[in-house]
């Protein structure tokens, strides 16, 4: 009889057990943090594979209150030890992060957008001269000017398609970042994003202004030219026998 006791015992236990992993997963879904973390503690404390897996990674996203890798290295290990994947995949990842800490600090703080200004995004600011007097020169600065003007409105196209830049972080990159680390980047990679519209959008005013002025006064300087021709009287050649 004791041993049926015994044995019912274990069983309710074990379905207790159950029982509250279900409810701390159940908070964990509605982000009450607090709550899940004091269930999957106990939890994991009695020795529930599935409990340290979930408390190691709230340790490691920041979600048991700030981030603490020492203790969800420590969680994940015990819960890897008795045959959990996913925890032994996420001790990986933990791995990893330490061999590609410049990639991660690259995107999260050091990415420039270089690459958005290169090849045939680079476009050059053709020079501006006050005035043009010859054919050559004003033909050479208009096409100057209409090849920069297509360079800068495929720039501006692959700069809008860029965006959100969060997308152009490697995606072997993207899945080592933490929450921390990803709203970081969210936020610095926005702001990078930004600041590239507004200087390319000055620069190209500041150069639109210089090519009104030049084309302003080029026009005049032509027409006051063409109408110096036409008041000179004509020159009549002197013929053969005139002395």
């Amino acid at each position: 009889m004791k041993k049926i006791v015994l044995c019912l015992t274990l069983a309710f236990a074990s379905l207790a057990h159950a029982d509250e992993l279900a409810d701390a997963n159940a908070l964990l879904q509605k982000k009450a943090y607090p709550q899940a973390l004091q269930l999957y503690t106990k939890l994991a404390n009695a020795g529930n594979a599935e409990a340290q897996l979930q408390l190691g990674q709230m340790y490691w996203y920041g979600e048991a209150g700030s981030i603490d890798l020492v203790k969800a290295d420590a969680w994940l290990k015990k819960s890897a030890a008795k045959g959990n994947k996913t925890a032994a995949a996420s001790l990986e990842v933990m791995k990893q992060r330490e061999l590609r800490r410049a990639d991660i600090d690259y995107w999260v703080s050091k990415y420039d957008g270089a690459d958005l200004k290169a090849g045939k995004f680079h476009c050059p600011a053709p020079r501006i001269p006050a005035v043009s007097k010859v054919n050559e020169e004003i033909n050479r600065i208009a096409a100057a000017m209409t090849a920069w003007q297509d360079c800068y409105n495929a720039f501006v196209v692959n700069l809008n398609a860029s965006a959100p830049l969060t997308k152009r972080i490697p995606d072997d990159i993207s899945k080592l970042l933490n929450k921390q680390e990803l709203e970081t980047a969210t936020a610095y990679l926005g702001e990078l994003h930004t600041r590239m519209g507004a200087d390319a959008s000055i620069s190209a005013k500041l150069l639109l202004a210089d090519f009104d002025a030049w084309r302003a006064a080029t026009d005049k300087f032509v027409k006051e030219h063409n109408e110096l021709v036409k008041s000179m009287p004509a020159v009549i050649p002197k013929r053969k026998y005139d002395n």
